[in-house]
């Protein structure tokens, strides 16, 4: 028997109970042992609810008793699951956590206590929801040299940026269904600003390189500044604009990676994503292109990644699977010396005045557009694009880079 304590009982935890429970003969039988949840820990008592045999509330009780083996971190936030997390792994507990700001922030410190307690620290349901790319990195494509990791990784946003395209509505009342729905939280700021897409890059990128990607050093925009009217002109260039997070090789010692609005075309497998579902486009070197689509949040496609980690650690209770992340920082260059192509619009009809400063331009025209001029550069660095955009004398009303 293979006992688990689950750390927080809330929308994951919850789901990791009921996942374990409704198929507990399939995961029994994968896992070649029977699975047993010993303790669930909460602040808080469920009156009525099955779980009350199991709930305690001390993380001592959990931490201090030998015969615990799997501990499922489903809190969220960094404290008090740092600790709990770090503590259980010294005292050779394995760990299945959904918890993207932990490992974001402190994977390698918990992968190396792992390896040398020859253990398991595993993130699946970190990235992606229940789409099993995390895994996919580790195993399925390992033959394979990544120089491109680019997805849509924030169901919030991406349905937003949906309903925007779909019904000309602005941010503002988007948002507003979105919190009624259940998709966006009371504070979106980690959603819409793009916090939690950068975090999810930066372990997909530390996993896929072989080497730290800290999600402070990525440039990150959200999507509170994108409008009907940048709607419009995607609609017009045959376009869709995305909150992408993207890394990519660019030499043997120099990395990029930025979280931004991007302008996808339908040639690009990302553009046919909507609502809130996720999309994962991966490049090797031998395989060439892979896509990995699914539902990227929600209580049951998240426990079920994170009981399949759980299998996982049982099959392999003493023995550590290893990965290709290591503390070595990845080396990203500046992003300013970055190039691509930028859809631009301007407070101004004079062409003359916009090719000028800005050189070959190529017009997007769309109705009721007065006053303002929208086009896309030529190639150039961001760098460049700033420069110039800084000389034209007229009004930026706004920029997205396109993906090429």
């Amino acid at each position: 028997m293979i006992n688990i304590a689950v750390l927080g009982y809330g929308t994951v935890g919850s789901g990791v109970v009921e996942v374990i429970n409704t198929n507990q003969d399939s995961i029994n039988r994968r896992a070649g042992d029977e699975i047993r949840i010993k303790y669930v820990l909460d602040l808080r008592d469920f009156p009525g609810d099955p779980v009350q045999e199991v709930l305690v509330h001390d993380y001592e009780t959990i931490v201090n008793d030998p015969e615990v083996d799997i501990v499922v971190e489903v809190m969220g936030g960094l404290e008090p699951a740092h600790t709990f997390v770090k503590r259980a792994l010294e005292a050779g507990k394995s760990v299945a956590t959904s918890n993207k700001a932990l490992v974001a922030k402190f994977g390698p410190e918990l992968m190396n206590i792992a390896r040398n307690k020859n253990i398991n620290f595993l993130f699946e349901a970190s990235c992606g929801g229940g789409i099993p790319i995390i895994r996919a990195l580790n195993q399925s494509l390992t033959a394979d040299q990544i120089d491109e990791v680019t997805g849509i990784l924030n169901g919030t946003t991406n349905y937003m940026l949906t309903k925007m395209d779909r019904e000309g509505s602005r941010f503002e009342s988007v948002l507003k269904e979105a919190q009624e729905k259940g998709y966006a939280e009371a504070d979106p700021t980690a959603d819409v600003e793009g916090y939690d897409a950068c975090r999810k890059i930066a372990i997909l990128s530390s996993l896929a390189y072989g080497k730290f990607l800290n999600y402070e050093n990525i440039h990150t925009e959200g999507i509170t500044r994108i409008t009907p009217e940048d709607m419009e002109y995607a609609g017009a260039m045959g376009m869709s604009i995305k909150l992408l997070a993207t890394s990519r090789k660019l030499s043997e010692d120099s990395y990029y990676a930025v979280v931004a609005p991007f302008l996808v075309g339908k040639n690009n497998p990302l553009y046919s994503v909507n609502d809130v579902y996720n999309g994962i486009f991966v490049h090797g070197n031998v395989l060439g292109d892979a896509m990995f689509y699914g539902s990227g949040a929600g209580k049951l496609p998240t426990a079920s990644a994170v009981v399949a980690d759980v299998v996982d650690e049982a099959k392999h209770l003493h023995e550590n699977m290893p990965n290709e992340w290591t503390d070595q920082p990845l080396p990203l260059a500046d992003p300013d010396q970055v190039s691509g192509r930028f859809f631009v619009r301007v407070q101004t009809t004079d062409l003359s005045l916009i090719r000028s400063v800005f050189g070959t331009i190529e017009q997007i025209q769309v109705p009721k557009a007065e006053g303002e001029t929208g086009f896309v550069t030529a190639q150039m660095t961001l760098g460049q694009y700033k420069a110039k955009a800084a000389e034209i004398k007229a009004e930026i009303l706004s920029m997205i880079r396109i993906k090429d």
